[in-house]
């Protein structure tokens, strides 16, 4: 079969291919005519031919062009035409994918592409228990979507054999390099047979995605349909200059604006995720927050509230943000911008889908202008500036500050540690004072009992009755 020119490569449509010129039949054909899909976007125009044949693919394309479907048909019928059933813990193909979001978006695109075939699907990934994972394998698995961390776990324990896979893919490899799982990957191959149809699929080609595409690959036909440019400028998109303590203040502002209906907004920690959540909700913004440490109900919960709308604000990290496909996003907001501007084009990709306008925001401290020039360079303009108008910056609430350190790197006022000579209590510092104040008793607290001074005056032993102390006269009253 030959692969199909295209004039109009560069455009997300192809009008001279169908996927009945593809090769594409039965139950497949059916299932895309059932979905009204008649053309193949370019990465399925191209990558489809060549793993029909059974040749190994390395395909480089962004998110939204069809990825899926691209590496995923062709892999259903050839699952097909060799027939037979998988055996009980030795799935028959393997699908990697970075995250847990991405790896049931795979299962359930792949399920409706087969919904008229008798193969069988399953995903596995972490943050939920693995008995229900385990028995799913064991009655036996067609297609396995798994991300790496919880599929070696399941290998280590016996539950999964890897010895009958046909086919490898790899998803948002460079993801998967990006996130740390390059050594699970390795392993994760070394136990597949030599003899396979490997796939790989990324959104970017750095060195070491290469370096793995050569390990992985045999002799691959590189399929490449990103654009030259990187192509956001449909998305409308600026920049507010606004230093850190003010942020929060601008994107409430931004928030209640009437044009914003539906936004995600990014932060580089998870920790800065769950903070900026907290405050948001507490100033009476219906907010989820999604990243890695989050267990997989609780992602569930919050994109199911974000998709239904009871939630309108959802704040994410970059990892965790690979595999969230919902439509009607309209703003994107970069509350930090990220260390890699390639991470940038990723997050306002979120707006702006299935060809509608979109529009990001990005708050931009003066430390983070290395960034945006890096951003401008990629994208190949420069961001205009949002005119808004930013309050006053915030005093800072006490409660928000950190409490100071001692030289030993522990924390004063924590209650920790008497005084050696019965001094105060640890806690002393913010003791309110009553009367005056009360002088911690002397004596043996080593036992760090001396938590504030209506205790210092604990005996250590316990049996014995505390002494009585004189109280000072309070100057205040004198």
């Amino acid at each position: 079969m030959s692969v199909p020119s295209c004039a109009c490569i560069g455009r997300l449509l192809l009008t001279d291919v169908t996927f009945s010129g593809l090769g594409l039949r039965g139950p497949l054909a059916a299932a895309l005519e059932d979905r009204g899909f008649t053309t193949p976007t370019p990465i399925q125009a191209l990558a489809i031919p060549h793993l029909l044949e059974g040749r190994d693919v390395m395909g480089l394309a962004q998110t939204g062009t069809g990825k899926t479907a691209a590496f995923g048909l062709p892999l259903l019928q050839r699952l097909l035409e060799q027939g037979g059933k998988p055996a009980s813990k030795r799935p028959r193909s393997l699908i990697l994918a970075p995250t847990r979001e991405l790896a049931a978006q795979i299962h359930d695109e792949l399920g409706k592409l087969a919904e008229h075939t008798p193969l069988r699907f399953f995903c596995i990934y972490g943050g939920v228990g693995q008995n229900p994972q385990v028995r799913a394998v064991a009655k036996g698995v067609d297609v396995l979507i798994a991300t790496p961390g919880r599929l070696l776990d399941l290998m280590n324990q016996g539950h999964i054999n890897l010895s009958d896979v046909s086919a490898l893919v790899l998803d948002e490899a460079d993801r998967l390099l990006d996130m740390g799982f390059v050594r699970d990957v390795r392993k994760i191959v070394a136990k597949t047979p030599n003899k396979r149809q490997s796939l790989l699929f990324s959104a970017t080609m750095a060195r070491e995605v290469e370096a793995l595409a050569a390990e992985i690959l045999h002799e691959p036909e590189k399929v490449d349909v990103s654009p030259k440019e990187i192509s956001v400028r449909k998305i409308k998109q600026s920049v507010v200059i606004v230093d850190n303590p003010s942020k929060r203040q601008v994107l409430e502002k931004m928030l209640h604006m009437d044009e914003v209906s539906r936004a995600i907004v990014f932060t580089r920690t998870k920790h800065g995720a769950n903070k900026l959540a907290k405050q948001l909700v507490a100033n009476g913004i219906a907010t989820e927050v999604i990243h890695g440490n989050k267990s997989q109900n609780a992602r569930n919960q919050a994109l199911a509230a974000f998709k239904s709308g009871k939630a309108w604000v959802m704040i994410a990290t970059d990892i965790a943000a690979r595999g969230i496909d919902i439509d009607g996003i309209s703003h994107v907001i970069n509350y930090e911008l990220p260390h890699e501007p390639e991470s940038y084009v990723h997050r306002v990709g979120r707006t702006g889908r299935a060809g509608a306008s979109g529009i990001a925001w990005s708050l931009v401290d003066r430390t983070e202008i290395k960034r945006l020039k890096a951003v401008e360079r990629l994208i190949g303009f420069t961001l205009p500036k949002l005119d808004i108008e930013i309050p006053p910056r915030p005093k800072r609430d006490p409660a928000d500050q950190e409490t100071p350190r001692r030289s030993d790197g522990q924390r004063r006022g924590n209650g920790g540690g008497a005084r050696s000579g019965g001094g105060r209590g640890g806690n002393s510092g913010n003791r309110r004072r009553s009367g005056g104040g009360q002088k911690a008793a002397s004596g043996n607290n080593s036992g760090g009992n001396s938590s504030g001074g209506n205790q210092g005056n604990r005996p250590a032993g316990g049996d014995a009755k505390p002494k009585r102390r004189r109280r000072r006269p309070n100057a205040a009253a004198a």
